[in-house]
């Protein structure tokens, strides 16, 4: 593979994986316009981020398995199709009910590109450059945050909040050009995978008894589901708590996610010294202790709009470095049901975000409190069961070695 075809196949792929990243921020600048033209509430507004997270969810489940059965891009397609007609759908609701059933809607077609780009990576690279892919998925995925609330805060200010759904159908024709022309087939289609309920439930279940799968899906999916938190909370909180304009608010988006960005690329260097699991290990325990700081600060009000802003920027570095190499660590034991694996891993986590983002609406008081808090619980969650999960595997391994060894002894 040249470095131009490397370099193709990593924009489309990173490309697939923005779309749910540009549906998630783009219109973030827009909530208080929906919420006034609508006629409805914020907190009304969040929940449509929430059914989207929902949607993302629930879709991965079903993607999986198409995915392994017809081949990688038939059911890309077919989602990107429904993506982009639910967005179109978005840009002329008259109710905040409609909008979050289209976003529900418009959430099923657009995670194929997830799920598919996950497993398309597992395809195309060897198992000991996942990671090192993954990183650069990473950063593509990373420079989204800075474009998506930046344009959507001026998109929003120029012609309204609907020609941001307008703008997500147009870009994610694009990506499906790009997909057609540049993307290879992957893993070629398996006639033996049935999509018949019992056989699809028993090849998840193949997956979810592998330990080291289990293990990092759940420690990094909680984990990765803190960004989710601050997604959904901070438009009230540096809008309506801070009083900055659509356009600043979109201009601190993309400061934060710098942060994702930097740390992706020191994760590339790391990979070269360090394993992904000593990489995970430290990166749950630098993010818990700066979580506690953000709680405790914002408890007893210390933070000005500046000073919670550089906080957030060192915990959200935390993503860069745990998202890559947990997707790595999660998927290196398959091959035959990594879309199966991709789609529970993903499901997963999308589930833990668009959890975590209810929360946000259910325990918003008019403060940040809500949004650091459960930014920390997330990982405070993500370290506990990772430590815990280690000990397990520790412990199974050395009585394995000892009832063989009585084995023999017998």
């Amino acid at each position: 593979m040249t470095g131009k075809q490397h370099f193709i196949l990593i924009l489309i792929l990173g490309s697939l994986c923005t779309i749910s990243p540009f549906a998630i921020d783009m219109y973030l600048p827009g909530f208080p316009a929906i919420a006034a033209d609508l006629g409805t509430t914020i907190e009304q507004v969040q929940l449509s981020l929430t059914s989207y997270l929902i949607g993302i969810s629930a879709g991965q489940l079903l993607y999986g398995p198409l995915l392994d059965r017809f081949g990688r891009k038939t059911p890309l397609y077919v989602g990107l199709a429904i993506y982009i007609l639910a967005s179109v759908g978005c840009a002329f609701v008259d109710s905040i009910d409609t909008l979050i059933a289209m976003r529900f809607l418009q959430a099923v077609g657009g995670c194929a590109g997830m799920v598919a780009a996950q497993a398309l990576v597992r395809d195309i690279f060897p198992a000991d450059k996942t990671a090192q892919a993954f990183s650069l998925l990473t950063l593509v995925i990373a420079v989204s945050p800075m474009i998506a609330p930046t344009v959507g805060g001026y998109v929003t200010t120029a012609f309204g909040w609907h020609a941001v759904f307008i703008a997500l159908a147009v870009i994610t024709a694009f990506i499906m050009l790009g997909v057609y022309f540049f993307l290879p087939e992957g893993r070629q289609p398996d006639p033996t995978i049935s999509l018949k309920p019992k056989p699809v439930l028993n090849n998840f279940l193949i997956v979810l008894k592998q330990p080291q799968f289990l293990l990092y899906m759940l420690a990094g999916g909680i984990a990765t589901a803190a960004p989710f938190a601050y997604i959904a909370g901070s438009a009230d909180v540096f809008m309506n708590i801070y009083g900055v304009s659509e356009r600043e608010y979109g201009w601190i988006f993309a400061i934060l996610a710098f942060a994702m960005i930097g740390s992706t690329q020191l994760n590339h260097g790391l990979l070269k010294r360090y394993k992904s699991e000593q990489i995970v290990n430290f990166t749950l325990f630098y993010q818990t202790a700066v979580g506690i700081v953000l709680v405790v600060g914002s408890w007893y009000g210390w933070y000005g709009k500046y000073s919670l802003i550089v906080l957030m920027f060192i915990f959200l570095t935390g993503q860069g470095l745990t998202n890559p190499n947990a997707t790595a660590l999660s998927l290196a034991p398959f091959s035959r049901y990594t879309g199966s694996a991709a789609a529970l891993m993903g499901s997963f986590r999308m589930a833990m975000g668009g959890l975590m983002s209810a929360a946000i609406s259910v325990l918003h008081n008019g403060t940040t409190l809500p949004m650091v808090s459960v930014m920390m619980m997330c990982a405070v969650s993500g370290l506990i069961i990772l430590q815990i999960g280690k000990g397990t595997i520790r412990y199974r391994a050395r009585r394995r070695v000892v009832e063989e060894d009585n084995s023999v002894l017998l």
